[in-house]
């Protein structure tokens, strides 16, 4: 990959000058999923899409979770209505290779607020 390109594909993956989580230049470790863990910092963890596909399945591709930078992972189930627990557990399965359909499907059940 040559120079020029190196730095434009450096560009999609940082945002430089905006103090969040999940904006350093370095993705973040993907060791520990936990519900403080924001949307961006899984999209960053996970850079080939592996995070966006669950979450489009989920449908949660609203202003505050696509793009708000401090949108937690547990406060997108709760204004999704959704079982934070099983939310977590599908994106946890990032980590082994899922999310299976099963983990998706009660992650995207509603739940009574």
């Amino acid at each position: 990959m040559g120079a020029d390109r190196r730095s434009r594909h450096a560009a999609r993956l940082t945002t430089d000058g905006l103090v969040a989580l999940g904006t350093a230049r370095e993705p973040p470790s993907i060791e520990l999923i936990k519900g403080s863990t924001t949307i961006v910092e899984l999209l960053r963890m996970f850079p080939g899409g592996e995070a966006a596909a669950p979450m489009s399945r989920l449908s949660l591709p609203c202003a505050h979770c696509g793009g708000a930078f401090n949108e937690p992972l547990t406060m997108a189930a709760k204004r999704h209505k959704r079982d934070a627990r099983a939310m977590l557990e599908a994106f946890r399965a990032l980590q082994r290779g899922g999310p299976s359909d099963d983990e998706v499907a009660r992650a995207a059940q509603r739940v009574s607020p």
